[in-house]
């Protein structure tokens, strides 16, 4: 019981820091657990004026043509990178009606369709456009981010493992495992899966960021910020620091938690 009582303590707050840190602009994207793929864009490695310049000029090129498959994607990425979510969903709307059998364009509408909190529907874009007969691991992580924001991390990880025997040093997926292990508050597992990822060619700052929260939630908070200054700038590495101390300080939410700790003495 008391394991159990320590799990929800655990879920509670680190509820409260992802969200919190979201606003603070450490996870601009709450639809994934990690950065699932960087083919359409390098959106994963920008900091915020590099997005912000990239969108616009995406923008602009999907105005030309909006049903150029792959600005679309590119355009409905990066605006999810920026947690614009309801313009990307848009965006891949349109793209899915003018290709409505192309595995890339349903891959990428399942995201979106996350993105947006519409999970049901993501999965089946998601499971529409995937080959059983020759999986493509990209489609098997994207699931299984989707099953991980819906409560399932069993099914995700065996997704993520799947993905992992088909790329095995992909750090896309790594950083996938890694943060399902945070979403279910182990996270030790979860920051050896983080820094396992970040070490591998090819990570990129969502990844980092990731590995920032992991070790900020264990209370770390000057190694948090430091690892998160070498993917965000001096000043929002400190923000989103500064944010996490706040939740995890807050008193009401500790002193209620640690109650719950306390076995009840029988009268």
């Amino acid at each position: 019981m008391r394991h159990a009582r320590q799990s929800t303590r655990s879920a509670l707050v680190l509820t409260a820091a992802l969200s919190a840190l979201a606003l603070a602009g450490c996870a601009r994207d709450p639809s994934t657990t990690g950065s699932i793929d960087r083919t359409a864009s390098s959106t994963g490695q920008m900091n915020s004026s590099q997005l912000g310049q990239t969108i616009n000029q995406l923008a602009a090129a999907y105005e030309r043509n909006p049903k150029d498959k792959a600005t679309g994607i590119a355009f409905a990425n990066a605006l999810r990178a920026d947690g614009r979510n309801d313009q990307a969903l848009a965006v891949m709307k349109n793209l899915a009606i003018a290709h409505s059998k192309d595995r890339d364009v349903l891959s990428a509408y399942g995201k979106a369709l996350a993105s947006a909190g519409q999970f049901q529907q993501a999965l089946d874009a998601i499971r529409r456009a995937q080959n059983p007969a020759s999986p493509d691991w990209r489609l098997l992580s994207a699931e299984g981010a989707i099953l991980d924001q819906t409560g399932q991390p069993d099914a995700a990880r065996e997704l993520y493992r799947r993905a992992l025997d088909i790329v095995p040093n992909e750090p896309s997926v790594i950083s996938n495992l890694g943060m399902s292990y945070l979403l279910t508050g182990d996270l030790r597992t979860a920051e050896t899966y983080l820094r396992s990822a970040l070490e591998k060619p090819g990570a990129d700052n969502a990844t980092r960021q990731n590995l920032a929260l992991a070790v900020g939630l264990q209370g770390r908070f000057d190694e948090a910020e430091q690892i998160a200054a070498q993917a965000l700038s001096p000043e929002e590495a400190q923000a989103n620091i500064a944010y996490l101390r706040q939740i995890l300080a807050q008193q009401n939410t500790w002193s209620e938690l640690e109650k719950q700790d306390k076995p009840k003495n029988n009268s």
